[in-house]
């Protein structure tokens, strides 16, 4: 194992065995390297690595500590890494959407308040008869983005939030060339909705599954891809 890496997993056991929590900071540059029986310029390569992934925090001339471990801080190095998404691999993208947003909703339906539900209902309500692609899809991500948080789940929430972006071009091609595809939105949008409302999850997960197939499924036959 490289000694950057293995600098990495040692820091790493210190904060997964709960020695360093939340918040703490680590020990002094030299008394950790020998406390570990790492070089200086080891530890430093793998405090540099921990800290691009949002792990460990480095406050020039104060120290360097252990981050909140907040899901959504740790979950950014995916964002990261999906900003830089190839559009061959953008149906890849939609089927870990197909997996990961009907199970959100169906939690939704469970978890939401009633102020957030009502919240869902006022986006809904925000768009115009005839919107125009980008305002749909404006609103769009804001629909998803409020069920993902009305689950519950920070984890489930950020990953669902960092594959927005990648699948945004796709949802827009879709407005503009698929006849009726502004009008489905919008019904499935309100059927997801009310399926929420009525406190209904495998109702409100079925009308998930459905929005996020179509725009997959759209997409296949557009590229011509065979469906799976």
């Amino acid at each position: 194992m490289p000694v950057t890496d293995e600098a990495i997993e040692k820091i790493k056991a210190m904060i997964v065995s709960g020695e360093l929590g939340p918040g703490a900071r680590l020990p002094r540059e030299a008394d950790l390297a020998e406390r570990l029986g790492l070089s200086r310029n080891s530890l430093r390569e793998a405090v540099k690595a921990l800290s691009l992934i949002r792990v460990l925090d480095v406050r020039q001339g104060d120290g360097t500590y252990v981050t909140s471990l907040d899901p959504n801080l740790l979950l950014d190095a995916m964002t990261f890494v999906v900003d830089f998404h190839r559009d061959d691999t953008v149906l890849e993208f939609l089927e870990v959407r197909r997996i990961l947003e009907p199970a959100a909703t169906a939690m939704a339906a469970v978890t939401m308040t009633d102020e957030q539900i009502d919240g869902l209902r006022a986006v809904l309500a925000e768009l115009d008869p005839n919107p125009g692609v980008e305002d749909l899809v404006a609103n769009d991500l804001e629909f998803h983005r409020r069920v993902a948080v009305g689950s519950g789940n920070t984890v489930l929430c950020s990953l669902i939030e960092g594959l927005s972006g990648p699948t945004t071009r796709a949802r827009i091609w879709r407005g503009l060339t698929q006849e009726g595809a502004v009008a489905r939105t919008i019904e499935q949008h309100t059927a997801i909705c009310d399926a929420i409302a009525a406190r209904q999850p495998e109702l409100a997960r079925a009308w998930a599954t459905i929005h996020v197939a179509g725009v997959e499924q759209w997409l296949r036959s557009a590229l011509g891809e065979p469906t799976p």
